[in-house]
């Protein structure tokens, strides 16, 4: 039985990790499983965690910027 509680989200942060919840599976690129101990797991976007796959907060003292920054669709102007 599946719902609500196993799905899997992902928020991407403005300029920080990636924020997966949920009984998400990761693997390596050679498709190992990698240990994952919580139900949400912050993953590097950055590049420079010294434990990868995993934010380690390096983003910030790095000064890391996330090119997109996703925000609130615009509505469109009223002509009166």
């Amino acid at each position: 039985m599946s719902g609500a509680q196993d799905a899997v989200t992902i928020t991407a942060y403005p300029d920080g990790p990636l924020l997966v919840r949920g009984a998400a599976v990761l693997e390596t690129s050679d498709g190992e499983p990698i240990e994952v101990t919580r139900r949400t797991v912050a993953l590097c976007r950055c590049g420079l965690s010294t434990i990868k796959p995993f934010c380690d907060g390096t983003h910030k003292a790095a000064g890391f910027l996330s090119l997109i920054h996703i925000s609130e669709p615009t509505r469109p102007e009223r002509i009166s």
